[in-house]
């Protein structure tokens, strides 16, 4: 973080910054160097050894710093004789945080998306979306591999924008209310789980706060390492719940769905065999489509939690084999999960999430059941991202970030406390949570979703190749620019856009009279 606040940090001219393996002493040396990892390029693979060039910001000051205190190996070596060790985590754990935090309960929305987008532009647009989301994480990637003592998406949004120490702020602001809103959505969805398969039994606020004193015992542990392990139970679950989910679907039949109708003399009542359409349906309205689009979208943005997670690898190097494997399971479940479900229960019995069209309510509370996992995990894992950005910076170069001492865990206990504190009230006194859980999303996704990283391919592109580097790399230099510069637009797209759509429907919704009130006891279960 820079020093003065509305002043640019201490910006490095990139030569001096410059990094090789010949440049670092054996003992110090980066298993990114040894791979070659650091001549990686988003567009073609570099050949090992080739220069890359620091951007810049907080703490960058000068080569000693980065060969004393920035190198992967030097921050293992540093806390080697801690009782509580970070960089612990293989690929194949931080593969399994990327599969719990993108198999999640978003999938069984696609089937919606798909009844409003047609079945045809809804499966391009999910390939299309998965694809811009992993060309822009390996970005990130890069980034972060230049840069290894980025601890999380706020050191990186500030380097990005030459250091300036505001944006450092405002990417926190974005950053803590991004988490404690996806905290809060999980409270709420526990709890329409709970009075789903209770039948509100109890008082819904009564649901959302066991669900937030459950989640912040899980939250406890410190390390990915750790969390890694709960990580793996949510995302096989969740696989689990999904396919149950498509599996009773077709089971059930056409007529089997929830609401079927045979026929009605009542337009406004949803009636005949469901309709499944290729394209979208004559006279769908930009905002109803616009929705569909964002909700694909929103589902496979996570690049937030990205940077935070590579600051955890013993080897950083290896993170794209996670990345690849998630990018791959996403495509083929979500589409399928999502296509097979609203095969049979089509446009008009369409529920979000799916669940709710099960005809079967014996099918809907199990396959439901299986997703109980996830709804406590991926709350446990934003309210770890926020714990972690506080803890450290609280208690940087003290005994108590990697150790087991009471002020250590007291405070650690005590900051996810106020998270979810926060997140149950936010949840319970905002009547129209989800529309605004929608308007968060269209504000910061843009920026953690596209904008940052089109920003961190211009920025290493100028650092490497120095001013024009766009002409001096040809064809590649040109197709770089013209695909990030798009990047960046759709980042801008979903910003104006997106959040023009979340208000119109808030709008709509205090119009309709379908918002509640605040800490109310009716049920919310599907």
């Amino acid at each position: 973080m820079a020093l003065g606040f509305g002043k640019k940090a201490n910006v490095v001219e990139s030569n001096p910054n410059t990094i090789t393996q010949d440049r670092a002493p054996t003992h110090m040396r980066d298993p990114a160097f040894e791979t070659g990892v650091y001549g990686y390029d988003t567009e073609k693979q570099g050949a090992p050894g080739r220069k890359v060039s620091r951007v810049g910001g907080p703490g960058v000051l000068r080569d000693s710093d980065a060969e004393s205190e920035l190198s992967v190996g030097k921050q293992m070596e540093a806390e080697s004789l801690n009782s509580i060790k970070y960089r612990t985590c293989s690929w194949q754990k931080t593969a399994a945080l990327l599969f719990a935090e993108y198999i999640c309960l978003a999938i069984m929305s696609f089937p919606y998306s798909y009844s409003v987008l047609g079945l045809v532009p809804g499966l391009i647009l999910t390939v299309v979306v998965a694809a811009l989301v992993l060309y822009t994480s390996l970005v990130l990637w890069e980034f972060c591999l230049r840069h290894p003592e980025v601890r999380d998406v706020c050191d990186l949004g500030q380097m990005l924008f030459y250091g300036w120490e505001w944006v450092w702020w405002a990417t926190a602001v974005m950053f803590i209310l991004n988490n404690t809103f996806i905290q809060g959505l999980h409270v709420l969805t526990g709890a329409k789980y709970l009075n789903t398969m209770t039948n509100h039994s109890v008082c819904t606020i009564g649901f959302s706060a066991i669900m937030t004193v459950i989640t912040w015992i899980c939250s406890l542990p410190r390390t990915f390492d750790t969390l890694s392990k709960l990580a793996t139970l949510s995302a096989f679950f969740t696989f689990i719940s999904v396919l149950l989910a498509a599996i009773f679907a077709g089971l059930e039949g056409k007529t089997g769905t929830a609401g079927y109708t045979p026929s009605s003399s009542d337009p406004t009542v949803p009636s005949g065999a469901p309709l499944v359409l290729i394209v979208p349906a004559a006279g769908t309205t930009f905002i109803n489509g616009l929705s569909a689009f964002l909700n694909i979208s929103y589902t496979f943005i996570g690049q937030i939690a990205l940077p935070s997670f590579i600051a955890e690898m013993k080897n950083p190097a290896d993170f794209p084999k996670a990345l690849w494997a998630i990018t791959i399971a996403e495509v083929v479940l979500f589409s399928l999960v999502g296509g097979v479900v609203y095969a049979y229960t089509g446009t008009q019995y369409d529920t979000a999430p799916a669940f709710g069209s099960l005809g079967n309510p014996l099918y809907k509370k199990v396959a439901f059941s299986f997703m109980i996992p996830t709804l406590i995990f991926l709350g446990v894992l934003y309210a770890s991202l926020s714990a972690r950005f506080i803890f450290f910076r609280l208690f940087e170069g003290t005994r108590h970030k990697g150790n087991h001492t009471v002020i250590g865990w007291a405070s650690w206990a005590g900051i996810l406390g106020v998270t979810w504190i926060l997140a149950f009230i936010i949840a319970e006194v905002i009547p129209f949570f989800s529309d605004l859980l929608s308007l968060m999303s269209s504000l910061f996704d843009s920026f953690f979703g596209f904008i940052f990283w089109g920003m961190a391919y211009f920025r290493m592109r100028e650092a490497d190749y120095g001013p024009g580097w766009y002409t001096k790399r040809g064809i590649r230099g040109l197709w770089g620019t013209a695909l990030n510069v798009v990047i960046i637009l759709i980042g801008l797209f979903m910003l104006t856009a997106g959040t023009y759509a979340s208000v119109d429907s808030i709008v709509l919704g205090y119009q309709a009279a379908a918002f509640g009130g605040a800490f109310t006891c009716e049920s919310n279960g599907l």
